[in-house]
């Protein structure tokens, strides 16, 4: 006998046609549980570290894992890095600013103490030379610095730190290592002036060195000059002659340097030749000087004849008698 299926309907009514979220949950989690999983992950775990330490089986694989995750570390690490050199770049930027600084103002007081300590070996040089003429020159003398230049360009004067209460009296010469510079012509007491031979007008005996010739060098204004006046065109004097103080006017020890012949112009025309002489002393270089004793004093000059008597006093004279 044959039973008759029910209908579909009845089928579709007995199935859901909606599932809840509670069911659609049950149905993705089949599967291991939770522990399952981690006690599976921590045995595989722990195999692969033993197979790795025993027979380096992974070393190939993790080469190969590190260069495929190079890149992506240092795209990661690029921000930082940047970042990193950015603030590098600024701070020894001004690292180097403050430091340039520093730097400038150490050469400045390092230029300025050089400048000091050549200023310094410079004078004790010309100390030594002024102490050895010193101890060398027949005369008495001591040392003296100029303290005041004469503010009056046309004048050529300086005032020394020596005066009256160290014995110093007008007419004593003044000299340096190398030769005359001046003479003492004015006396305070505890300064003098010094008019230089470059002094315009001012007068030095002097003489020829090698050929004895007398002369008399006149300054002419200027420091770097003097000249000899007077002199005929036929003179024998040369460029390179070295004049010496020839001690005839009683101021002027002999023997020292005073002057070197520059320049010599002889023209026919004129009765006189232009000599043009340099100074041998420092006239305006050197701060230390050399203050030489007076020379004895000469005999008085002889009085000048009486003037001869006209005729008409003869005339009376002879009347009278």
């Amino acid at each position: 006998m044959h039973t008759v299926p029910p209908p579909l309907t009845t089928y579709y009514s007995a199935v859901p046609t909606k599932m809840d979220s509670t069911q659609t949950f049950q149905v993705l989690n089949r599967g291991p549980g939770h522990a399952a999983r981690l006690v599976f992950f921590v045995v595989l775990s722990f195999l692969l570290m033993f197979v790795d330490t025993r027979y380096r089986y992974l070393e190939s694989s993790r080469s190969a894992l590190s260069m495929l995750v190079s890149p992506i570390q240092r795209l990661a690490t690029l921000p930082n890095s940047l970042w990193q050199q950015a603030s590098d770049f600024f701070v020894t930027q001004s690292s180097l600013l403050d430091e340039n600084n520093a730097l400038r103002l150490q050469r400045e007081k390092d230029a300025a103490q050089l400048i000091q300590s050549q200023s310094l070996l410079q004078e004790n040089q010309q100390l030594r030379l002024l102490l050895a003429l010193q101890q060398h020159t027949p005369f008495a003398s001591q040392f003296a610095e100029i303290v005041y230049a004469e503010r009056d360009i046309f004048k050529r004067k300086v005032l020394i730190n020596k005066g009256s209460y160290s014995d110093i009296q007008p007419g004593q010469v003044v000299m340096d290592d190398k030769g005359i510079v001046g003479q003492i012509t004015r006396v305070y007491p505890w300064l003098s002036e010094v008019t230089l031979i470059t002094e315009k007008d001012h007068a030095v005996p002097v003489q020829v060195l090698r050929s004895g010739l007398r002369s008399v060098a006149f300054g002419a204004g200027d420091t770097s000059q003097l000249s000899l006046r007077y002199m005929p065109v036929s003179t024998d004097i040369q460029n390179g002659d070295v004049l010496i103080t020839s001690g005839i006017d009683g101021l002027y020890p002999p023997g020292i340097p005073v002057a070197k012949v520059e320049k010599i112009e002889r023209d026919a025309a004129y009765p006189f030749a232009q000599i043009i002489c340099l100074p041998l002393g420092g006239v305006d270089k050197h701060k230390q000087l050399l203050v030489l004793s007076a020379m004895p004093r000469l005999p008085e000059r002889p009085a000048a004849d009486p003037a001869p008597a006209t005729g008409k006093t003869k005339v009376k004279k002879a009347e009278v008698h």
